[in-house]
């Protein structure tokens, strides 16, 4: 099968007819074989309604519902469990993306080898309430992630080679970052392609503004999981001996102050009297406990059935 397009959607009941006939018509002017899977997020309007009439009707739709909303990562991942397709394709259901870019994304994954190709809306139909924020959440993930060469993280169109979305896990709200989960797993081909988009025709966007404080909590989650989720002594451990030292040495300071003045006759007060006592002793325990938690941690990491995941390309 050439491609496989993952729709997930919440209450698009209304776009859903439209968004079919218009993947329809480009699939079939471009001779691919093809499969649309619709994951419906626990929607409360009739969106399964109208994709069991879908299926019924046409044999290359298939269906996945929720009992009950989850979020878009759990039905991307869901969808590319059951994608079958040589070049994966995921879209939003609010017809603001255009299936007429699907060829050219194709043509990138196929022709010019890349492993990912994620579109870029260049020119948006959304407020400045949404696109001022959008541009610095962008410019945070290139910043982390590495990949310098993209500008929409989170467009919802994009290519994928079926390798990619067989062994990439999105949980969570990490769709945001699929090319950073793709980075991190070995395929590290990623492009971009500027692509068309339309202002919504039917409902209303399902985010607010609390996505981009969340979206930043999941970039901190992320990146410390790539650089310490198997070696997390790495951090906990120096964080943890640094603030001991430190605070070691201040309490040798203020005790060995209290000596001096001692033994040159000079005025002193109890050492519990300084705060500078009781500052050093608190960073001391702190310090003893991150280096707790990173022991702890090297070992859960250790027997981890995952440890020794490494993503193995061929073999002769």
């Amino acid at each position: 099968m050439d491609i496989s397009v993952v729709v997930p959607l919440y209450n698009e009941a209304e776009s859903l007819p439209e968004l079919h006939a218009w993947l329809k018509r480009v699939m079939e002017e471009n001779r691919f074989s093809y499969e649309i899977i619709f994951v419906n997020d626990g929607s409360t309007d009739t969106s399964w309604q109208v994709i069991e009439q879908l299926a019924r009707a046409n044999s290359e739709v298939k269906g996945i519902k929720f009992r009950r909303n989850y979020g878009k990562s759990p039905a991307l991942f869901c969808g590319f469990h059951r994608a079958e397709g040589d070049v994966v394709i995921t879209m939003d259901a609010d017809l603001q993306d255009s299936p007429d870019e699907i060829p050219e994304l194709r043509r990138m994954i196929v022709e010019d080898g890349y492993d990912l190709v994620s579109g870029y809306k260049q020119k948006r139909y959304d407020p400045l309430s949404k696109t001022i924020p959008t541009k610095l959440f962008n410019a945070t993930a290139r910043r982390v992630s590495g990949i310098k060469n993209l500008h929409d993280f989170n467009c919802g169109l994009k290519a994928y080679r079926r390798d990619v979305v067989k062994n990439i896990e999105v949980y969570g709200e990490m769709h945001r970052y699929i090319p950073y989960l793709a980075k991190e797993a070995g395929f590290c081909k990623i492009g971009e392609k500027v692509v068309h988009h339309q202002a919504r025709k039917y409902g209303k966007t399902k985010f607010g503004l609390d996505r981009f404080v969340n979206g930043y909590l999941d970039l901190l989650s992320l990146w410390f999981l790539s650089r310490f989720g198997l070696k997390p002594m790495h951090v906990f451990g120096l964080l943890g001996t640094l603030m001991f030292l430190i605070g070691f040495v201040a309490v040798l300071v203020v005790g060995f102050g209290k000596l001096y003045a001692m033994y040159n006759g000079m005025p002193y007060r109890l050492v519990t009297d300084s705060p500078y006592f009781f500052i050093a002793l608190t960073m001391m325990i702190l310090g003893t406990q991150l280096f707790v938690a990173g022991f702890l941690g090297e070992l859960i990491s250790r027997n981890s059935n995952l440890r020794n995941n490494y993503q193995i390309e061929k073999e002769l």
